[in-house]
């Protein structure tokens, strides 16, 4: 990554890139609900914890127990089923299944949707350690306190495209929903 483009083929490729994701809907495409909080970190990290191909079941659980600690997921154990997890702590093992492959570039697409007050701190909490870390976080977000909170840069987009970059200094709801909007190309149809 940096200034060297990247080929993509797969999301192996982004993987070992260090480029991961943590979709919008975590209960379709990132958990597999009737599985173990346990089984759900381990799957995308299989490689790290097998040996000549077999699963190491003390390694499995060894990972799993780091990241229900080190992510304050709220269970019984790391044996409990994803779906009995509170919204919050089920986004917390989509965003844990990630970290443990260490990625270089977590993207977060509506990283609290779906999840109280309580939840939604402490995922922002999590991203502000993860950005101080040197972890890149790229939110994707349609709520505009969240995106004006947690930015450094916000990029805007109109109609599939990028309308504007704007730093955090600069962001404000009425800049952003200029450029969402498309008022910015009126305003160049003008001059």
């Amino acid at each position: 990554m940096g200034d060297t483009p990247l080929a993509l083929h797969s999301p192996e490729d982004a993987i070992k890139a260090g480029l991961v994701l943590a979709p919008e809907d975590r209960k379709q495409q990132g958990l597999i609900l009737s599985m173990s909080v346990r089984n759900n970190i381990c799957l995308p990290n299989l490689p790290a914890i097998a040996r000549r191909g077999i699963l190491q079941p003390r390694a499995e659980r060894l990972l799993a127990e780091a990241y229900k600690a080190e992510m304050d997921i709220r269970c019984p154990s790391v044996e409990t089923t994803a779906k009995l997890l509170s919204g919050g702590n089920q986004q917390k093992v989509v965003i844990a299944k990630w970290l443990a492959t260490r990625p270089k570039v977590l993207v977060l697409d509506e990283p609290t949707r779906g999840i109280d007050v309580g939840g939604k701190a402490e995922v922002h909490r999590l991203m502000i350690e993860l950005a101080s870390k040197g972890v890149g976080i790229l939110m994707i977000s349609s709520e505009l306190p969240e995106v004006l909170g947690m930015s450094d840069r916000v990029l805007v987009m109109h109609e599939g495209r990028l309308a504007a970059e704007i730093d955090r200094r600069d962001a404000t709801e009425a800049n952003i929903m200029f450029y969402a909007t498309g008022q910015h190309l009126h305003v160049a149809e003008k001059t």
